[in-house]
């Protein structure tokens, strides 16, 4: 098992990224849209908001601010969802930025998927650099696991090297660390240094991480490594990804633990559903189950968040796989990054529940 602090800590999660707003106007194209839905988001937040508000962890996160309308509103929803802040302050010029990045994305329906885009231009999490944050003092309080992801890493020319500041200093005092690889091919191509660049930085993130979360593209593009067509496969295979973590841990000997979800895509409302665990050599696969999508956008998060909080609190990794599972599942069942589950909705699904009427 993992090497989880038992003393007394401030903060049992902290995630470092970059906080953005989602424009969701729901199955409406953006073309056609006359209103839209605002949702604080970033695959990392996402992390710490679902702990915080499905699981009851104490958790933070270190990203920028901007202080300007956007940033008010960002930031009132991060302390309604109980997570604490450690924000590097930018000030707006009141025209060009620094900006909170924009994030549009409706819902599709049916035969008609999703489509997802951005306004990331002057973005200030993209500014964030080393010795932004006082990690001496963040993790000198107390910190079990700290989480990172690749999107963030890829958004600046000096993130990548803020993550391996934050995961050495969270190391050195003795705490887990997770990334979530999340290979982007638009994102990386905006890198000055190209695909090149992209593999070098998350080789050197990787190094220092305890817990890796990706699937099998994400292990092959984003950190190089050899494996099997998934470009044009309907679904992952649980052994074909099981076959690519002796390659990771040749690379990588300081990574305990790989994990990912297993998603084919039927229809934009219709998935099958799984996912896989590796750890410390022994292998755990979920049950698959199909769902009923109503947004499907933060379902990654919510396995990883699932999954982190059963590691964090001892169960054991079938458990902990389990209940990642559950609460990716039920996180495709509302409107929104962050999720409005409970922690027995997620644990009687994890044990086998049912979606009849609860009376």
């Amino acid at each position: 098992m993992l090497p989880i602090r038992t003393d007394a800590c401030d903060l049992d999660f902290l995630a470092l990224g970059a906080l953005v707003h989602r424009l969701d106007p729901g199955q409406t194209p953006f073309r056609a849209a006359r209103s839209f839905d605002i949702h604080v988001s970033g695959g990392e937040y996402n992390c710490a908001a679902n702990l915080a508000s499905c699981f009851g962890q104490r958790t933070g996160i270190a990203a920028a601010m901007v202080d300007n309308p956007v940033g008010e509103l960002i930031e009132r929803q991060v302390r309604e969802r109980g997570v604490k802040s450690f924000y590097k302050n930018f000030e707006h010029d009141g025209v060009r930025g620094p900006n909170m990045a924009t994030v549009y994305s409706d819902r599709g329906c049916g035969v008609r998927a999703p489509v997802v885009f951005y306004n990331r231009s002057n973005e200030a999490g993209a500014l964030l650099k080393p010795g932004d944050f006082d990690w001496a003092s963040i993790f000198g309080a107390g910190c079990k696991w700290f989480h990172s992801g690749g999107i963030f890493a890829a958004i600046g020319s000096q993130t990548a090297d803020l993550i391996v500041e934050g995961m050495q200093a969270a190391k050195a005092s003795g705490t887990i660390t997770s990334f979530d690889l999340n290979y982007r091919a638009k994102l990386w191509k905006t890198l000055e240094g190209g695909e090149a660049k992209g593999l070098e930085m998350m080789r050197k993130i990787a190094a220092n991480v305890d817990v890796l979360i990706g699937n099998e593209e994400d292990l092959q593009k984003g950190l190089g490594l050899e494996g099997q067509d998934v470009e044009h496969k309907s679904t992952l295979d649980p052994h074909a990804f099981f076959g690519m973590i002796e390659q990771v841990k040749s690379a990588y000997p300081n990574v305990k633990a790989v994990a990912t979800t297993l998603r084919e895509v039927k229809t934009t409302n219709r998935h099958n559903w799984g996912a896989v665990l590796w750890i410390e050599g022994e292998r755990y696969v979920s049950p698959t189950m199909e769902l009923d999508v109503l947004c499907r956008i933060g379902g990654g998060d919510g396995f990883a968040s699932g999954l982190i909080y059963g590691l964090l609190n001892g169960l054991d990794p079938e458990q902990a796989l389990r209940l990642g599972w559950a609460h990716g599942a039920l996180l495709t069942t509302f409107a929104g990054d962050v999720s409005q589950a409970s922690l027995a909705e997620v644990e009687a699904l994890a044990s086998g529940g049912s979606a009849r009427v609860q009376r």
